[in-house]
């Protein structure tokens, strides 16, 4: 007589539709505290600072689709703006919860900051190429940094991101480039941005968007060193390319 085939255990998955209906051991919460934080997938990090589901979603499967959104990539959504969390159009997925997630992600980014080496001295374009080249090298748009700096041209903080999208259109507002440095009384700025292509050659509407943020600077007394654009991380002639280094901007 043969014996009757075992069935194989129970298993719980995490992804039910209420996350009341998992055993209270594999909730979120539950299950970075037995296993530690270090030890649980990004997903479950993600549900525990949403803390509750959006329509039809377990916190869990939330979770999963904010990460599939941005094709399973933490850094991808660690980077994605307040608007482009909106645009992705998940019922439920309010502006506080997209707040309170990107509150998390930056408070990661400080502490890692206040973590690594000192602040250092600006003193050639290349400094600022060492300093951005970790972040440009992950950029796959446009996106423009100040690096605020005292009168010894130390830098007062990290490189401030400003904006990301199409340069020419984010640069015409003068303000979000020079406010966080009129806040910290900067005696001058740098203004950095990259070219996904890989080819840092200046732009006309680069060129153009200089000019204009030296004149602000001029009116708000921080004056502009430079423009650095950096090419990326695809093959180029130069790694990057000064604007007062070309010739081709009047810094003063």
């Amino acid at each position: 007589m043969k014996k009757p085939l075992r069935e194989s255990p129970a298993t719980y998955t995490i992804s039910l539709s209420r996350i009341q209906d998992l055993p209270k051991h594999r909730r979120p919460r539950e299950l970075a505290l037995d296993a530690g934080v270090e030890n649980v997938p990004d997903e479950v990090l993600l549900a525990i600072l949403l803390r509750t589901g959006a329509a039809g979603l377990s916190v869990i499967d939330l979770a999963r689709r904010l990460l599939d959104r941005h094709q399973g990539s933490l850094s991808r959504l660690a980077n994605a703006s307040q608007e482009e969390l909106a645009d992705l159009g998940i019922k439920g997925f309010g502006p506080v919860k997209r707040l309170e997630l990107r509150a998390a992600f930056e408070l990661g980014r400080r502490a890692a900051k206040k973590g690594s080496a000192p602040l250092k001295l600006i003193r050639e374009p290349v400094h600022v190429l060492e300093l951005l080249e970790p972040e440009t090298a992950r950029r796959d748009q446009e996106t423009v940094w100040v690096l605020p700096l005292d009168q010894k041209y130390r830098l007062r903080r990290s490189p401030i991101e400003v904006t990301k999208g199409i340069l020419n259109a984010s640069l015409s507002h003068p303000r979000e480039v020079f406010r966080e440095a009129i806040r910290m009384a900067a005696a001058a700025v740098i203004i950095a941005h990259n070219h996904p292509s890989g080819d840092p050659t200046p732009s006309a509407e680069d060129i153009a968007t200089t000019r204009q943020l030296v004149e602000t600077g001029k009116v708000v007394g921080i004056q502009v060193l430079d423009h650095i654009i950096i090419g990326g991380n695809r093959p180029s002639p130069a790694p990057y390319a000064s604007l007062r280094e070309s010739g081709l901007v009047d810094f003063g």
